[in-house]
């Protein structure tokens, strides 16, 4: 069996890092292994792996064991599920956009074995919602509306009929589970299954409910709000926990995911914190300079165009971007000035510009002359 590395070199951190540095290198290196991303035959095994040493490092206690004992010593006092129990990967995987959790980990790294902390769980269920730049710029409530899974309010979630109530089912006791014991020269097997009487609730329902016929569920509209935190961005994932599926036979409420998507903008362009406009002012305006009015998130505001400015030249209005989502401040509004040509000219128009053409000593294209029959 090929030995464990070192958690420090698994993350790249040196052994005086700091718990920031250590959040930072498992979030960058869970961005490139997380197996929903990373499709490698060997992703899902280093996945394991970053994620083992950050539930060590990231913890003060398991970390200074792990210095003081190394591998050896420290693998006798911690089963794998205290390595796990207690890191916070729920928020960081989140916040890279997968929905990742501690029970998911655990499923990924032990396939179906149990252990305390699984628990009978709803689906998740995702809504996309889009929204104005405006609603992001600002914050906002939006009610969506979500058919979901709830406990059937005839039966109360029972899945029997009013007036009536479920037995224990007589081949498990009520357990839902039937273990079979095999003995054999080499010790004894015991071996757990859901029992094949009751489908591993425990119950047998003799009169089932009518509206949910028997399941104990309904489905259901259910309106949502849901807040937009300032400065949200496209693909945004708002995480809404119990708002999901209810799972048969009691148990917790998946999750609801709002999955943002940002409507475009009749005149900006988003880049992260920054926003871009594009100005078209004529080439006199550009020569000699003016004053023009630009749009902004709170409302028209006027800026100088200094003369001689070029096609493509950028104006940074500090301040006037997006709320940034994770910090203080707002990002910068850039207004890209763009020189418009006019397609048709007045005589006397063309006259002028051959006149300054003739001025800057530029070549241009002769007038047409009209041939007269």
């Amino acid at each position: 069996m090929a030995s464990k590395r070192d958690y420090y070199e698994v993350l790249g951190v040196s052994k005086e890092a700091s718990k920031d540095e250590i959040k930072d290198a498992y979030r960058k290196l869970a961005l490139q292994y997380h197996p929903d991303r990373n499709k490698a035959p060997d992703a899902e095994e280093k996945f394991k792996e970053i994620s083992e040493a950050y539930a060590v490092l990231s913890d003060d206690e398991k970390r200074s064991q792990y210095d003081m004992l190394g591998h050896a010593g420290f693998d006798q006092r911690y089963t794998t599920e205290d390595i796990f129990r207690g890191a916070d990967f729920e928020s960081i995987l989140r916040d890279l956009g997968f929905g990742f959790g501690f029970r998911d980990l655990f499923s990924v790294f032990f396939g179906d074995r149990d252990f305390e902390e699984r628990v009978n769980v709803g689906h998740d269920l995702v809504y996309e919602l889009e929204i104005t730049l405006e609603d992001a710029a600002r914050g906002a409530e939006k009610e969506i509306e979500i058919p979901r899974t709830e406990k059937c309010e005839i039966c109360t979630g029972t899945g029997a009929a009013p007036g009536t109530l479920p037995r224990d089912c007589p081949k498990c006791g009520g357990s839902g589970r039937i273990q079979d014991v095999r003995r054999s020269g080499f010790g004894t097997f015991v071996q757990v299954r859901p029992c094949n009487m009751c489908g591993g609730s425990g119950k047998i329902i003799d009169s089932p409910c009518r509206n949910c016929k028997g399941t104990g569920l309904a489905k259901k509209i259910r309106r949502i709000t849901v807040k937009l935190p300032l400065g949200i961005d496209e693909g945004y994932r708002i995480r809404l926990q119990g708002e999901g599926e209810t799972p048969p036979n009691g148990g917790t409420p998946g999750d609801l995911y709002v999955l943002i998507h940002i409507a475009s903008h009749a005149y900006f362009q988003r880049n992260e914190d920054d926003l871009l406009y594009n100005l078209s002012i004529g080439f006199p305006q550009a020569a000699l300079g003016t004053r023009a009015s630009v749009p902004t998130l709170d409302g028209n505001t006027s800026i100088d165009i200094h003369p001689g400015t070029q096609p493509g030249e950028i104006i940074r209005l500090r301040g006037k971007g997006m709320p940034r989502l994770r910090g203080y401040g707002k990002g910068d509004l850039l207004v890209r000035v763009d020189i418009a040509v006019p397609e048709k000219l007045t005589a006397n128009q063309r006259t002028l510009l051959e006149q300054l053409a003739e001025e800057f000593e530029q070549n241009v294209q002769p007038r047409k002359r009209r041939l007269r029959l």
